[in-house]
This record gives C-alpha cells, structure tokens and sequence, in this order.
C-alpha cells in the first residue's frame, strides 16, 4: 500500500513540475518580441493617418508576425474583431447544421454560400492585418487576399438576397441577369481596390479610396436591391409579422454604420494619438460589419424556413447548382485579378529598389 501511494506521489510530482515548465517551453518556443514603434521609425508607405505609435517593426522573421497576435500593437484589435467573428460565424453555422441539410437540399445552398464566404472574409481579412506588416510585398499579399474575400462576400450576399429575400415583383424586373451583374460587380470591386492599392505611392489618398468605395458602393446598392425593396413595402405588405425583417433592417443599419467608419478616420481624426490601439475607425468598421454580417446569416435563415413556398416557385430546379459554380467562376474570377495586379506590384517594386 505504502508503495502504491510513493508511486502516486512521485507521478503528481513529475507532473506538477511538467507544468511549471509550461511558460518556460512557451517562452523559449516564442521568438523575442521587439518593441512597437512610432510612425515616424517606419516607412511612409506603413503609416495610418493619425496614429503615432504602436507600429511593428519591418522584416522580422514570420513566427515573430504570428506570434504579434498576442502583442499589444495597433492591429491587434483589428486582428481580433475578425478571429472572433469567424468563431462567432463557425458557432452559427454549427447551430443551422442542427436543422438545415445543407448537402441535400439545394435551397440550402445559397445559405450554405453566405456561411462560406462569411468565414472566408473574416479570416482573410484577419490574416492580412496580422501579416502585412512584414514588408511592403507582404502588405500587398495579404490586403489583395483580403479583397478577394471581400468580393467573394459579396457575392453571398447577393445570392441569398436574391434567393430568399426578394419579391415576386421585383425578381419579375432582374430574373435572368441578378446573379451574372453580381458576379461582375463583385469582380470590378476587386479590382478597384487592388488598384487603389497598386497606385498607392502615386494617387492621393482620396483618390485610391474613391476607386475601392465606389465599385464596393455600386455592387452593395445591387447586391442588396431585394432587401431594400421589400422594407420599402414592410408597413403594407404585413410585414411586421415577419421576424426576418428586424434582421434586414439591422443588416442595413450596420452596413452603413461600417461604411461611415471605413469612409472617415474617426474618431482618431479628433483624437490624433490617443486612437493608436484601441478605438480607431477601421476597428469600429470591423466591429459593425461583422454585426452586419450575423444579422444577415439570421435573415436569410429565417427566409429560408419561412418563404419556402414562395422561393421554391420563383427559381427553377438547378438554379442554385447555377449559382454555387457561379460563385466558384467568382472566386477564381477574383483570384486571378488580385494575382494579376500582384505581379504588376512586385515588378513596381523591384523597379523602384534597381532605380535607388
């Protein structure tokens, strides 16, 4: 007996000190990490407008870039916001898989598009904040990987929109051509964002942000013309017992709120250098366009179950197959641009260091 309890102790012993190693595995496995630093310590290209500080140093090795997840900087929250959105959109997409059959039933399709690109924009948006930082190719990288995510976004959007949301009337007026508009729409949005950011050493800042709001503008306004035109009829058409609504309407509201942010540096115009890592714009645009994105999910899932008879009659069968290589043709579409304009970067680049 007394062996068996020595035997038991010693075991507890090894363990608790397998333990208390644990921080110093942990510290040995993670690379040191530099301080952050002013805007002026870095080059121009890496500068935000009105932030002064919290800026990672430039051609640190990649486990440093990773390890900055854990580190107080000026991308930190921004890196977040979307980590969390993403497990926020997996738990989601985790509760609809309870009741929806997403591999065999093709009305669930659209939906299952929305949850997909929902998640590749979270995380693609994410990593470019994290990683982006190494050097001024890295940042093209990762951003242009960002605005692929982004189009493709848009085109969930547009699907379920299209195919849950909308009214007879209105799908009367765009049946036939909705979805190949939004296609090439989402397609013109990354474009001009990739070359806002290619012209980024040449145009004004207004400029670049122009050709990347107005594209994204024109395919939002499109993308989302189902949902506008059904509140614009919510009052008569006895819509307040329709609980998808109160979802549509946050949707909207939310968009906007996230467009007003990404649009306007506030509130660190009005606060320069007090903004620098917690309560920037561009962190409030994150936050408001991932509220977007969950009360769109809840949307088009309540039109889902609710208008089944009323979506069923107005598409026809293989229509949401049309939509799904559709939505493939996009992404590879987007995939391309964004790898086209990355190789007119980098011959930029490397034009301007055999020019210095």
């Amino acid at each position: 007996m007394a062996t068996i309890v020595m035997e038991r102790i010693g075991r507890l012993f090894i363990s608790i000190q397998q333990v208390r190693q644990v921080p110093e595995m942990l510290s040995t496995a993670a690379p040191s990490m530099p301080a952050t630093l002013r805007d002026s310590e870095v080059p121009c290209f890496f500068r935000e407008r009105y932030i002064y500080s919290g800026y990672r140093p430039l051609h640190q090795g990649w486990r440093y870039y990773f390890f900055s997840l854990f580190q107080w900087h000026n991308e930190t929250v921004n890196v977040w916001t979307h980590l969390l959105g993403a497990l926020l959109i997996l738990v989601k997409w985790a509760q609809l898989a309870e009741t929806v059959d997403f591999v065999r039933d093709p009305h669930a399709w659209p939906l299952l598009i929305l949850l997909q690109s929902s998640l590749s924009y979270t995380l693609s948006s994410a990593v470019a904040h994290l990683l982006a930082g190494k050097s001024e190719l890295s940042h093209y990288m990762f951003f242009y990987l960002d605005y692929v995510g982004v189009a493709q976004y848009q085109y969930g959007s547009a699907v379920v929109h299209f195919y849950y949301a909308v009214e007879e009337d209105w799908h009367g007026c765009v049946q036939g051509f909705f979805m190949p508009t939004a296609c090439l729409l989402c397609c013109l949005s990354c474009l001009g964002c990739c070359y806002g950011k290619y012209r980024n050493h040449s145009l004004p800042p207004w400029v670049r942000k122009v050709s990347q709001v107005i594209p994204s503008s024109v395919a939002y306004m499109w993308d989302t013309s189902p949902v506008f035109h059904r509140l614009l009829f919510w009052p008569t058409a006895n819509g307040f017992k329709d609980s998808s609504l109160i979802f549509h309407f946050g949707q909207v509201a939310f968009f906007l709120s996230s467009a007003f942010f990404f649009t306007q540096p506030l509130p660190e115009r009005w606060f320069p250098g007090h903004c620098d890592f917690l309560g920037q714009g561009h962190q409030l645009f994150h936050v408001f366009l991932l509220l977007c994105t969950l009360c769109q999910i809840q949307a088009s899932y309540l039109d889902y179950v609710a208008r089944r008879t009323l979506y069923v009659h107005l598409h026809r069968a293989g229509e949401a197959a049309f939509f799904v290589a559709l939505y493939v043709a996009t992404l590879v579409s987007c995939a391309f641009i964004a790898a086209f304009m990355f190789r007119k970067v980098r011959q930029l680049l490397n034009d301007c260091a055999k020019s210095k």
